[in-house]
């Protein structure tokens, strides 16, 4: 897959690309022939009821809410949705499930506002809500992998190329991403359709990401490669 666009521009110096390039890192991986989309924590808890700025999103809704930033990104997952149901793809919801007690940990001590998310937060936001038959993970760490009985399901339907999509770029996509790659799967992020609470982290992950493991594209381009798939 050749990466059009540069995301993490502004961010990431010419130094920096110019070290990682002389290392030899950042070669295009492409993708397989069985794809599954991954729509990680694509809830109102990330995003807020409707848009608005982080910080009034922040404010009034939910301090886990990454504001109107989140809501143009999934706008962008909402356009890889169709592809996916008219092909048969798999499509696959990994969430974070409503916050017991006993499920403090480190996470509750690291962000508490985490552990008194209201139950509206926890919905699927409306425009990438799953469909009948779509696949619902509830999860409770990080990585969508992680205590999750995701990994059999891809191995069941013989997936080999991931799309990751949804919260946080920084979080649970990269969690998930790495933990892909670590699995052996072919791995593509539409870095408009993951989202973050600020832009340099957004983007640095971004970055890191490409390097090591995943291709990192835009989503109409990121459409355009699995297009191919129905030409073979």
């Amino acid at each position: 897959m050749t990466v059009v666009t540069q995301p993490w521009a502004g961010v990431i110096t010419n130094d920096d690309e110019r070290r990682y390039e002389a290392a030899g890192f950042g070669q295009p991986v492409g993708i397989g022939s069985r794809p599954a989309l991954l729509v990680i924590d694509a809830q109102y808890r990330t995003v807020g009821m409707e848009p608005k700025p982080f910080f009034q999103s922040v404010e009034e809704e939910f301090t886990t809410s990454c504001g109107d930033t989140g809501w143009d990104a999934l706008a962008n997952v909402a356009k890889l949705l169709p592809l996916f149901r008219s092909n048969g793809w798999p499509v696959l919801y990994p969430h974070v499930a409503p916050k017991q007690s006993f499920d403090q940990g480190r996470l509750g001590a690291k962000v508490p506002g985490i552990m008194n998310i209201a139950e509206e937060g926890y919905r699927f936001v409306d425009i990438i809500a799953p469909e009948e038959g779509e696949i619902l993970l509830p999860k409770r760490h990080p990585s969508a992998f992680f205590g999750t009985p995701l990994l059999s399901f891809l191995i069941e339907r013989q997936i080999d190329t991931l799309v990751v999509t949804g919260a946080t770029t920084s979080g649970c996509v990269r969690g998930t991403v790495v933990d892909g790659f670590s699995y052996n799967f072919r791995v593509l992020v539409p870095h408009d359709a993951v989202y973050d609470r600020t832009e340099t982290v957004h983007k640095v992950n971004l970055f890191d990401m490409a390097q090591k493991y995943a291709d990192v594209a835009s989503t109409n381009d990121i459409l355009a490669e699995l297009a191919t798939i129905e030409q073979r």
